[in-house]
């Protein structure tokens, strides 16, 4: 588990893009390295309707209608002191059938994990508790992070599309 945690980590980082301006000032690398740091949550899953399989698209509407509930399971977070935290509660999500429909509530319990962490201002690169190291490129844009879902171990989420992040 703490592997999917830390491969959506990667993943959300792997799309950060940045200036390619060779002109670029010290404290423009230094605003473009700090783009990270804050609490990221996933609000949106963006796949080919044509080619994504059933399970990935029920993935996308589950995350569509608790991020409309503000509810977010997937949350990275990314410390000035380049520890970093990722919360996964996708393998808590429950799907009920009432006399009006499904309903899904806002899980309540996460799976966890802490790693620490650099950022260029393309490339997140982490390492977990157990040394392991993994580099992923993200793409920020203001508060928005997207990451390529196929770099992601999480169910439903981990086929060819985007994971987008919004900062809080």
């Amino acid at each position: 588990m703490y592997k999917r945690i830390l491969l959506s980590a990667a993943m959300v980082l792997a799309i950060v893009s940045c200036s390619s301006d060779k002109d670029e000032t010290e404290s423009e690398a230094e605003i473009n390295k700090t783009a990270i740091v804050g609490t990221w949550d996933a609000t949106e899953l963006t796949i080919d309707n044509e080619t994504a399989s059933d399970d990935v698209k029920f993935g996308k509407q589950i995350l569509d209608f608790l991020s409309n509930k503000d509810c977010y399971i997937i949350t990275l977070q990314f410390n000035e002191d380049l520890s970093a935290i990722a919360s996964n509660s996708a393998n808590y999500v429950e799907v009920n059938a009432t006399a009006d429909g499904l309903d899904i509530p806002c899980p309540t319990e996460s799976d966890t994990n802490a790693s620490t962490y650099t950022f260029d201002g393309e490339t997140v690169t982490t390492i977990d508790e157990d040394g392991e190291e993994l580099a992923i490129g993200v793409t920020i844009d203001g508060n928005v992070m997207t990451v390529d879902a196929s770099d992601l171990d999480i169910p439903n989420f981990s086929e060819d599309g985007q994971l987008i992040f919004v900062k809080r």
